[in-house]
């Protein structure tokens, strides 16, 4: 059997987890990569010796360089520092930046072919400067938000009316923050929309929860943020390319007119493949979730601008 390369920059939660997760399915060879000495390959010795255990015969190492790196099919990227309780997406911005510019410039010298799929907060803008930084084709950058915010929602939808999440068929569009956009008109329960079924107030609710979803974890754990259900998201997207599975999934893609937007990377419906984005998927909006979707990549523009200034 010929495996797939899977790399994962940062061995902290989201990247460990992630890692985890790739290695005891078994189809493909991951290298957990890390600054910290003895951190990546302490946990990827710690994974490796569950294979026994779980059936996996991937191969998994830890490194502190990138060129074991290289011939990566996908990069996954989740270096960056955690937000705290009280924090901002928007102030992890510039030192965030900075750990994404060194990274991805190491990742594309070993793997010039590779889609890279950036995770690292705020994510609509390290997505927009993974894709300046190297200089790939913007097919191959494809960020991870949308998979996780949908979840989310589709968990609290599920919970609301005692229902599998298996019959939920929703979707968040927009940046990965507090503009997030549930598109509630398009969102069924079993076939039935959800606004037969929930009530005007529960379901703003609901979907105010979810656009607070990230800032509840961390205001529970005090210490952290979430990393259950954002490596699942990843390991979706992951899995979608690996074996060009083209299911249309809301990722943070480059837009260019689609949705009246130009020039940013906003979460939005894409055909995922092994070439990356293959296409984006054009849904039918009412006016309001068109004008909050619009005010949602105005948000991610504010912080490109910000990144442009810091560093033009």
């Amino acid at each position: 059997m010929v495996r797939s390369k899977v790399t994962v920059v940062g061995a902290g939660n989201v990247g460990a987890t992630a890692a985890q997760r790739i290695f005891d399915k078994g189809y493909a060879d991951v290298v957990l990569v890390d600054i910290v000495d003895g951190l990546p390959q302490g946990k990827a010795l710690d994974m490796l010796e569950s294979g026994p255990v779980l059936g996996s015969d991937a191969k998994i190492i830890g490194t502190n360089s990138y060129e074991e790196t290289a011939g990566s099919d996908v990069v996954v990227i989740t270096s960056g520092i955690a937000r705290k309780p009280g924090m901002s997406r928007d102030d992890l911005l510039l030192t965030n930046m900075k750990i994404i510019t060194s990274v991805v410039e190491e990742v594309v010298k070993q793997s010039p072919n590779t889609v890279l799929l950036p995770v690292t907060n705020p994510l609509d803008a390290m997505a927009q400067r993974t894709h300046q930084v190297s200089g790939f084709p913007k097919n191959r950058v494809v960020g991870m938000a949308g998979i996780l915010d949908t979840a989310r929602f589709r968990s609290f939808l599920a919970e609301e009316l005692s229902v599998s999440v298996e019959v939920i068929d929703a979707w968040v569009l927009g940046g990965h923050g507090d503009t997030m956009v549930p598109v509630t008109g398009n969102t069924t329960v079993g076939g039935q929309p959800v606004a037969q079924l929930i009530s005007d107030e529960r379901l703003t609710s609901i979907v105010e929860r979810t656009q607070n979803g990230g800032a509840e974890i961390v205001n529970l754990l005090k210490t952290g943020s979430a990393y259950y259900a954002p490596s699942a998201a990843i390991v979706q997207m992951v899995e979608s390319i690996i074996f060009d599975k083209k299911q249309i999934l809301p990722c943070t893609a480059l837009l260019e007119g689609e949705y009246n937007i130009s020039g940013l990377f906003v979460g939005v419906p894409v055909k995922l493949g092994s070439g990356g984005v293959e296409e984006v998927i054009e849904f039918a909006l009412t006016e309001k979730e068109a004008a909050a979707l619009k005010r949602s990549a105005d948000a991610v523009e504010e912080l490109v601008e910000v990144m442009k200034k810091a560093n033009p």
